[in-house]
């Protein structure tokens, strides 16, 4: 058998193409998968982020400036009171009088982010969790919001080495076929099922 041959056996085969910025096709023996590169791609940031807090060990990058984000005053409070939740999580941020903090560390896994976005998004976050009073659940809705700003976005353009990669990283991620929000991150296609669309089976 060619290598060819060869890579269309891992479970979600060997990436084809990416179309319109957005999804990965990937051929198998009996068929293809079509892959929502950013749902997929923000589950294994999810996974990765769960177990290096679970460890205790989030590798961190200090900001060489670090960055000041004005925010409505009682979003402000509700992440510096939470600062010790999200310093476990690699988010290490202080208040910076009254309606602003000031990042000074970001979780490493998540590569450079929009911090205004990723800091509002969690304030709305602790907010909403506030309200349903469920503390415990803190973390990994942080991890989740985390995730979701660290990982591939809608339009960028891959290589066929990086949506192999991708491939390979859901195949050894668990939970891999559903996103954080609860959604498919893949579909697969039987080559019979193609067949009796064309009326060919």
């Amino acid at each position: 058998r060619s290598d060819a041959d060869d890579a269309l056996d891992p479970p979600l085969g060997a990436a084809r193409a990416q179309l319109h910025g957005l999804y990965v096709v990937a051929e198998t023996r009996d068929g293809f998968v079509l892959v929502d590169q950013h749902a997929a791609h923000e589950r294994i940031v999810y996974e990765k982020l769960k177990r290096q807090m679970a460890e205790r060990s989030v590798p961190t990058q200090i900001l060489l400036l670090p960055e000041v984000i004005e925010l409505p005053s009682e979003d402000a409070d509700r992440l510096v009171a939470e600062a010790e939740t999200l310093a476990r999580a690699g988010l290490v941020l202080e208040g910076f009088g009254p309606g602003a903090v000031c990042v000074r560390e970001t979780p490493a896994l998540l590569g450079t982010v929009d911090l205004k976005r990723l800091v509002t998004d969690l304030a709305d976050d602790l907010a909403a969790l506030e309200r349903t009073r469920r503390v415990e659940d803190h973390l990994d809705k942080v991890a989740s919001s985390m995730a979701c700003h660290g990982s591939i976005r809608a339009n960028r353009r891959l290589r066929a080495e990086e949506m192999d990669a991708l491939l390979r990283e859901m195949e050894r991620t668990p939970n891999a076929g559903q996103c954080n929000h609860g959604r498919p991150t893949f579909v697969k296609l039987k080559l019979k099922d193609i067949e009796r669309l064309f009326g060919r089976a």
